[in-house]
């Protein structure tokens, strides 16, 4: 049977530190709920409960400590304290009730100028073009290049113009998203610049100069292991250390790992794809070493990077399958010692121990837990090897406590380790023992993330013949009972998971779902996933995210507005959530692991009408509980900074009065004084969730989100120039006006891994040669 991790250890000291209290935590099997405030789950529902488009109401959502089950282990996935059950800084996550009736008023498409109030100004500025004048008029909406900068990267910048030129202002969902991520990532970065690099710095010294006093004590296969334990902790602080002479950064290679560690360092400058590691000889991708997302703003948060990934790529395999050497099994041998040498040290060092914690504890909660072993898992198999007694690290004491290990959790997610060291994968089984093969010590293991899992789960195993073409690629994917043959996902397949029917129907359209056990696949996943409870999603920062997702890739029936309950509407919100997504992966792209102001006086406005907020209530609330959720948890982290702090008090502000004036607009009720002005000033609102860097706040970000070694890409996932909606809306009193917001936009293309994106040469890109946008973006775009 799998074994449950540590649970009493972790809880114990992850809560210690967060909250300064004891918890023991059970196995997920037996608790995967959070209890009491585990929050609410909106649906649609009419008075007797059947579903219905009439009502949007909230219910509790059931967490019966049913734990979902599956491919996504959830007992396999590392929860510590900061995760299991009860004991979760995702109790932050209060999602509150709604109870609106839904009856917006209606118009008939497809509308005629007449039949617009503002038609005459909005059709002389920004209507000019026939096939946008024919898109708004066939849906009610449409998208168009930003007329005031078809460059424009700040999507604050229209609200200001737009308010100035007294026009009327849509309030879009895309807004409050890219707000959102500008405050997740610069929160993180700030504690990673603050915090994070000295915590990193602070261990990687000490465990190599214990590594270094180990070496000079120890013999045979232990001190060969300690050499290597120097040579690996050399190497993060070599990519850590900055590059002016500051005194508390310095430290010197020992001469006898010198070599190792300038081949290691060579290969990382170098960047060009997989190639064997010096000191750990398997095959590993190197490319994923260049700095990307927000970690090119300063060299401290570049070197971070460096060192993070090290971390979080390198592993201390128990198996020698994947290892090119004489005797593979021997270098699994040391290797394990390797682990279990430094998961001994922070046992016996209290305080080495707690900034490991602390250093994880923080990550985790932005991003999730690690998909591999760690040093709880390998101090428990310890415990259970050694007992009390000294740890003798011999033949037999190292094939016991692989015996042991071998009992513990597999990887669910294939990060590349050794790539093109196995054979042909053709099933399950075969896929499955590669990720057995996969199975380690990583110091600091990148994260478990639920699109990565779908991912490694839908796109199957391939054969390394060069036999045909497909699409310009020289390779042929092999059918098999494990995936599929498409070999590179999409975003799509995200969104269907997520609950987008429209999704769904492009991946047919576009023929990415007739693979060979694509359906099987996909069906799996789609029950995994459609049995989550509120607490299973709301288990993190990251899951969070993807949960807010949720309610903008709904079909959204009668009583939402004309606009929102056509077939174009659900396509521009696929496009908002994948943009949205992209910034996610953008901002956590280092740990998660890839598979392969008030006025004095108000103004009266009468019955003249100031623009329209996206009337997404249920969506609104979401991230209103994501808001809460991530400043108070952080806050009890001790790991937000003052304007950080504000600048999510502030969103949460601005959430809570779009969820009272979107129900207000669901209802068909008159927006108050007070309601107008709030939509008047709406940019200069947004001044208020200031101070951010200008390279923060722009739209036009990348992230690759998956790697394909046998052809040498990877699929990267863009964000670009700000564009315009116009959408016609309805009042109470009969009459439709157009109204103008900003949106995001999206992009999805293959690059050679070599040249993994930065978000400075993906602008570049944008400028010169941008990709083909979506094929869905033509349905509401001109």
């Amino acid at each position: 049977m799998m074994k449950c991790l540590t649970r009493t250890a972790i809880a114990y000291l992850t809560f210690l530190i967060l909250f300064g209290s004891i918890f023991t935590a059970g196995c997920l099997e037996q608790s995967s709920g959070l209890s009491g405030e585990s929050g609410t789950e909106e649906k649609e529902v009419n008075n007797n409960g059947s579903s219905s488009t009439g009502y949007l109401t909230s219910e509790e959502t059931d967490n019966n400590g049913k734990s979902s089950t599956g491919y996504l282990k959830t007992e396999a996935v590392n929860l510590s304290g900061l995760e299991a059950g009860n004991s979760s800084l995702a109790v932050n996550y209060r999602l509150d009730a709604l109870d609106i009736e839904l009856k917006a008023p209606q118009y008939n498409l497809p509308l005629k100028e007449s039949e617009i109030t503002n038609y005459g100004d909005f059709s002389d500025k920004f209507l000019t073009d026939e096939a946008a004048l024919e898109k708004l008029k066939e849906n009610g909406f449409v998208v168009i290049s930003n007329p005031y900068n078809p460059e424009e990267e700040d999507i604050t910048a229209m609200y200001d113009i737009l308010g100035r030129e007294g026009q009327l202002i849509f309030i879009s969902s895309d807004t409050l998203l890219h707000l959102y991520h500008v405050q997740f990532d610069d929160s993180m970065s700030q504690v990673e610049e603050s915090e994070l690099f000295d915590l990193l710095w602070e261990l990687d010294e000490a465990l190599l100069n214990s590594s270094i006093e180990e070496y000079n004590s120890a013999s045979g296969e232990e001190k060969e292991a300690t050499r290597r334990n120097t040579a690996y902790f050399a190497v993060a602080l070599s990519l850590l250390r900055p590059d002016e002479n500051q005194i508390k950064y310095q430290f010197e290679v020992p001469a006898f790992v010198r070599e190792d560690v300038d081949a290691e360092l060579a290969l990382i400058e170098a960047h060009e794809g997989f190639a064997l590691s010096p000191i750990f000889f398997y095959k590993e991708d190197y490319s994923q070493y260049v700095p990307r997302g927000h970690y090119t703003h300063s060299e401290k948060l570049q070197n971070y990077f460096r060192a993070f990934m090290w971390h979080g790529r390198m592993s201390m395999l128990l198996k020698g399958k994947l290892i090119q050497a004489e005797d593979p099994e021997k270098e699994a041998r040391i290797q394990t010692i390797q682990a279990s040498l430094i998961s001994s040290r922070l046992k016996d060092n209290p305080d080495l121990l707690q900034k490991w914690d602390r250093l994880y504890a923080i990550t985790a909660f932005y991003v999730g837990v690690s998909d591999d072993l760690g040093p709880y898992e390998y101090m428990e198999a310890m415990d259970t090897v050694f007992g009390n007694e000294s740890r003798d690290f011999n033949t037999t004491t190292i094939r016991e406590l692989k015996v042991e290990l071998a009992g513990y959790r597999s990887p669910e997610i294939y990060g590349g380790t050794g790539s093109g060291t196995h054979e042909l994968i053709l099933t399950a089984e075969q896929a499955d023992e590669l990720l057995e093969d996969t199975k380690g010590f990583r110091f600091m293991g990148q994260r478990f993330i639920p699109d990565s899992y779908m991912f490694s789960r839908l796109t199957g195993p391939y054969t390394n013949e060069y036999t045909g073409n497909q699409e310009g690629l020289p390779f042929t994917y092999i059918s098999s009972s494990y995936g599929n043959n498409r070999g590179f996902p999409r975003g799509l397949d995200t969104m269907a998971l997520l609950g987008s029917e429209r999704a769904v129907y492009w991946l047919d359209e576009l023929n990415d779902s007739s693979y060979e056990n694509y359906s099987l696949r996909y069906g799996e996943l789609d029950s995994e996933f459609s049995n989550f409870s509120t607490a299973d999603w709301n288990r993190n920062l990251y899951w969070s995210w993807l949960y807010s997702l949720q309610p903008l890739l709904k079909d959204y029936g009668s009583g939402y507005p004309t606009f929102m309950q056509t077939d174009a509407w659900q396509d521009k919100e696929l496009t908002t959530s994948l943009a949205s997504w992209t910034e996610l992966r953008h901002d956590t792209i280092l740990y998660s692991k890839q598979n392969y102001v008030i006025a004095t006086e108000l103004p009266i406005f009468g019955n003249r009408t100031v623009g329209y907020v996206e009337p997404v209530p249920a969506f609104y609330n979401r991230l209103l509980a994501l808001t809460r959720m991530t400043g108070d948890g952080l806050g009890e982290l001790d790991a937000l900074d003052e304007d950080s702090k504000r600048r999510f008090e502030s969103l949460e502000s601005i959430l809570e009065r779009l969820i009272d004036i979107s129900e207000k607009e669901l209802e068909n009720e008159e927006l108050t004084e007070e309601d107008k002005f709030y939509i008047f000033e709406f940019g200069e609102r947004l001044e208020m969730l200031g101070g951010v860097d200008e390279e923060t706040r722009k739209t036009t970000l990348v992230a690759d989100v998956h790697t394909e070694p046998n052809s040498e890409l990877v699929l990267e996932e863009g964000t670009g120039y700000v564009d315009m909606i116009i959408v016609a809306y309805k009042l109470p009193d009969g009459r439709v006006f157009l109204a103008a917001g900003p949106v995001m936009s999206h992009y999805e293309f293959k690059q050679p891994m070599s040249e993994r994106l930065t978000d400075e040469k993906w602008r570049e890109m944008l400028e010169e040669e941008p990709p083909e946008k979506p094929e869905w973006t033509s349905t509401y775009g001109a």
